[in-house]
């Protein structure tokens, strides 16, 4: 047992509520909750005990992923019980401690982050958190694959590539580790908990820059652009009969409200149910390049509705003028995912033509 701090002595009069966990072996899950505790102004001077012991969690005000209890009204915010089947609304995951420390959190953190105030964009961006960064944290904790093994297997599907060092939780499982092997051996054991500790308030830090730049960014940038996007849909059929491009004033995350307002009334009659390219310039510059870029399958990862076309790939300037038949071409990206125009008359020209090819 002992505190993130060693000169502090554990003290119960402390004027921030002391938050309790469990020490040995940590995961992502419990270095997120800490951290999202940390954010509001009633944990922000929070010292933190990591032990099992549970005379010591009885003194913590606030005790996550461990202890085998859950009730916000005690501040007790373990998973691990038998009987734990809380789930996210709407969801089917199983909560962590990151889960419920969000559930019950959540929206007093976004709005301490981000000055939004109860409503319906507070509540659109604490869904859009858990579904897009909390969830997983959930899964990974519970030992819930994004697909099963089995039904992989069965659909005779196989990874192209090993992604198990790419995940935030892999990098918090890095922490566990000292930088030399063996480098604890002649260390008390007041000093290998020290450590340990320290390791995971680094993992902690981590984490919690990842959720505060995740909620920062949804923030700034995804929330304000629904209504840009809604009406950019709105006028779809200016630059295609069918509506199958879709033209922005600027850059901004779109795919989201896309996929969103697709979804969200009947489709007119002669009017395509999916737009395919995106249309958007590179700066706020009035003699801007422009882009072009094919809309991803709705969770399809890398695979688009409909690439530019393949004549197209990985050609250039004026041999990408040559092949196109338009004036002031960039490029277009090998992959056929993204292209570029001098000029928005060109891209929408570049995405007029590749709709039929």
């Amino acid at each position: 047992m002992s505190t993130e701090n060693p000169s502090k002595k554990l003290k119960m009069d402390v004027d921030a509520p002391l938050i309790g966990t469990h020490s040995g072996h940590f995961h992502a899950d419990e270095a997120l909750a800490v951290s999202m505790l940390r954010l509001l102004p009633t944990y922000a001077d929070s010292p933190l005990v990591r032990t099992r012991d549970e005379a010591v969690l009885k003194t913590c005000h606030t005790v996550v992923d461990v202890g085998a209890v859950y009730s916000d009204e005690q501040k007790r915010y373990d998973h691990h019980q038998r009987e734990f089947t809380t789930v996210f609304p709407g969801h089917n995951t199983k909560l962590s401690s990151a889960g419920l420390v969000y559930l019950h959190f959540g929206k007093d953190i976004i709005s301490t982050v981000t000055g939004l105030q109860p409503g319906a964009d507070l509540d659109l961006l604490y869904e859009k958190i858990y579904t897009d960064f909390i969830e997983a944290f959930d899964a990974n904790d519970n030992g819930v694959n994004v697909i099963a093994p089995k039904d992989l297997e069965k659909a005779g599907l196989a990874k192209k590539f090993e992604d198990r060092g790419f995940s935030i939780a892999s990098v918090v499982n890095r922490y566990n580790y000292t930088p030399q092997k063996g480098a604890d051996a002649t260390e008390s054991k007041e000093e290998q908990q020290a450590a340990e500790d320290a390791r995971f308030a680094k993992a902690s830090t981590f984490v919690g820059e990842q959720f505060l730049l995740e909620v920062t960014d949804r923030a700034n940038w995804w929330l304000p652009a629904r209504n840009s996007v809604k009406q950019a849909y709105k006028s779809r059929l200016q630059h295609d009969p069918q509506g199958r491009i879709l033209v922005l004033p600027e850059g901004m995350p779109w795919a989201d409200h896309l996929y969103t307002l697709e979804k969200e009334k009947p489709i007119p009659e002669g009017v395509a149910p999916h737009v395919l390219y995106v249309l958007f310039p590179e700066n706020a510059e009035p003699d801007t390049k422009w882009r072009i870029r094919a809309v991803s399958k709705e969770n399809g990862g890398f695979e688009n509705r409909k690439d530019l076309p393949d004549a197209w790939k990985g050609v250039r300037d004026a041999l990408l003028d040559e092949v196109t038949g338009i004036p002031g071409g960039v490029f277009v990206h090998a992959a056929g995912f993204i292209g570029g125009n001098k000029t928005f008359d060109g891209a929408l020209a570049m995405a007029q033509k590749a709709l039929e090819l």
